[in-house]
């Protein structure tokens, strides 16, 4: 599975940003896919998935009520959507796809950068 991320950029505190994740296969076909984050200096920390096939969603503390991951099956693709963004956001955002229920998460995209200034 190839993952293609996108959607970053520079955006004030309290703004909000898109990001995207399109996947190469059909996500129907994936089991769960998931957004991670790295900030700098820091190891690298769960954001929130989705199972694809019913939807369930599970999210961080520190992004729940201003975070929303969807999917969208016919382009393979899935979302996050951010908001009341705050400095500490900032991070190489990843998606990330797990293929099988119990598998790790063994296929990662680039990475999209997002900045969050005060």
């Amino acid at each position: 599975v190839q993952l293609q991320a996108s959607g970053g950029g520079l955006v004030q505190a309290g703004g909000s940003l898109r990001l995207s994740c399109a996947a190469s296969r059909r996500i129907f076909s994936i089991y769960k896919m998931g957004w991670f984050r790295q900030a700098p200096g820091k190891e690298r920390e769960f954001v929130v998935d989705i199972t694809t096939s019913d939807g369930i969603v599970y999210y961080a503390d520190s992004v729940k009520g201003r975070f929303t991951i969807s999917r969208d099956k016919a382009k393979n693709t899935v979302y996050l959507q951010m908001n009341s963004l705050k400095p500490e956001d900032t991070a190489v955002y990843y998606c990330a796809a797990q293929v099988g229920p119990g598998a790790p998460y063994e296929y990662w995209g680039q990475g999209t950068l997002v900045t969050v200034s005060s």
